[in-house]
């Protein structure tokens, strides 16, 4: 299981878009909507945004909802 340190809206967005995931939409409220396609199938997360630390957890959600394996996470951390 990687370990995800806390990161800032601005910085889970990059890791989203090197991973493939797209941005789709800005939400109702103060979240966007990002989506990445896996295996032919489309998965969605809303990432919240203007925020200057994001919890771990609640980064490390976001990667799961969009389909991230650990490997991926591992590999996008390395660079980040």
């Amino acid at each position: 299981m990687p370990k995800v340190s806390s990161m800032s809206s601005r910085e889970l967005v990059r890791l989203l878009e090197k991973g493939g995931a797209t941005y789709v939409r800005q939400g109702a409220t103060d979240h966007a909507i990002y989506s990445r396609i896996v295996e032919g199938k489309r998965y969605s997360a809303p990432v919240q945004m203007g925020k200057k630390s994001l919890d771990p957890v609640y980064c490390k959600r976001v990667l799961r909802q969009l389909k991230f394996t650990d490997e991926e996470i591992e590999k996008l951390l390395q660079g980040f």
